[in-house]
């Protein structure tokens, strides 16, 4: 006997990065937005048929612990693409029933490749110290596991998991 085969969507959104100069670049990039939330609203348009037409599937989106709480100085439009794809993500999950699940996850600081993504010289630095306390990639990875390892009745929302020393 074989079992249906659901297809599972899971968003990485490509990293954009948070700038310690703030908000005053915010006019200058359209990068977060273009990423955080299109990205995944495209992503969402392209599976959501399939989805239906199989009356079944996971979107698993990754946003960050920048949309739980704002980070600041410098990751306030960050912070709300992160927001956005968190609401974006419980829109959905309302509008598309039970038969979809949706979860969002938000990590805090991940031995990855993040930390090497900003060309700007004090982000760079910040980043560099601030990810020496990061947590090993495996640990999101259950974490996605364990919502998709979930019985169809049980949809598992949102996990937020950062270092423990972590104070944001």
């Amino acid at each position: 006997m074989s079992l249906p085969v659901r297809i599972l969507w899971f968003f990485i959104n490509k990293i954009s990065y948070p700038s310690r100069r703030g908000i005053r670049l915010a006019g200058t990039t359209a990068s977060p937005i273009n990423i955080n939330i299109k990205g995944v609203l495209y992503g969402i348009a392209a599976a959501l048929p399939v989805f239906e037409r199989q009356n079944g599937g996971h979107f698993i989106k990754v946003s960050s612990v920048a949309g739980v709480k704002v980070f600041s100085p410098g990751g306030t439009v960050y912070s709300g693409t992160k927001f956005a794809v968190r609401a974006i993500s419980e829109g959905l999950r309302h509008e598309v029933g039970a038969h979809i699940r949706t979860t969002t996850i938000c990590p805090g600081a991940v031995d990855s490749e993040l930390k090497f993504g900003s060309s700007d010289a004090d982000s760079s630095q910040f980043v560099q110290e601030f990810y020496q306390q990061a947590i090993p990639a495996d640990s999101v990875a259950r974490a996605v596991a364990y919502a998709i390892e979930q019985p169809a009745e049980v949809d598992i929302n949102e996990i937020v998991l950062r270092p423990s020393q972590q104070e944001f």
